[in-house]
């Protein structure tokens, strides 16, 4: 995994709380990758949008995928350029006083000249891609998409440009003249933990001989 760094550029260097930023490329990846996730900001009709949407990495490019009709992928593309952001959710951390208490968290912002992706078998392979970046290994499991799927599908490529990390994590920051309050003080971890998986009770799985699928039985063996 590369360590050469991303950014800053103009539109990601972290001015707030600069030493919770970093610039490095395997740290930037490793948050984008974790990341379930992502937000595409976009001007759409002079007004500030904001869409959730799934995304994949390959090297220094970001994947997003979408509708044909979604009025914020459209404007990535027509403006050719996207702010794509990633967050994750680590726990809190209290402090004696509210104005030092947050969360954990690790965040990720980027910067990017757009494209669209144009060749069939390269979207197939892309939206192949999508479904792994869900759950590694589920694209060998599903059928391929259909030609009219692939018709309403829009795959759209991002070039990272600039790209920075916010991590915030570790001992709360308390002021000097607060430690010696009798306030409890730390922190609280999270973390996402997947569930006892709930077969559709439809067509086939109706009869109950349909297996639970190799990347769901890894996926909750992985879990810690």
């Amino acid at each position: 995994m590369s360590s050469e760094p991303l950014g800053p550029g103009p539109h990601t260097r972290v001015r707030r709380l600069p030493a919770k930023a970093s610039y490095d490329a395997s740290v930037i990846y490793s948050i984008l990758d974790a990341a379930h996730y992502c937000h595409v900001a976009a001007v759409v009709d002079g007004h500030a949008m904001v869409l959730p949407t799934l995304h994949a990495r390959e090297g220094r490019v970001l994947y997003l995928h979408g509708s044909q009709s979604n009025s914020v992928m459209r404007s990535v593309v027509e403006s050719g350029y996207a702010c794509v952001s990633v967050t994750l959710y680590d726990g809190l951390r209290l402090a004696r006083s509210g104005f030092e208490s947050s969360i954990a968290y690790r965040s990720v912002v980027i910067v990017g000249a757009t494209s669209v992706v144009d060749d069939e078998a390269e979207k197939r392979r892309i939206l192949d891609l999508f479904v792994d970046a869900v759950l590694e290994g589920r694209s060998n499991e599903v059928r391929s998409a259909t030609d009219q799927e692939l018709r309403l599908t829009s795959v759209v490529r991002v070039t990272i440009d600039e790209a920075s990390a916010k991590i915030s994590k570790g001992p709360t920051d308390d002021d000097e003249q607060d430690r010696e309050l009798p306030i409890w003080s730390g922190t609280v971890p999270a973390r996402l933990v997947f569930g006892a998986p709930e077969p559709s009770d439809d067509g086939a799985m109706a009869a109950g001989t349909v297996p639970i699928p190799p990347s769901v039985v890894r996926l909750l063996g992985n879990q810690t």
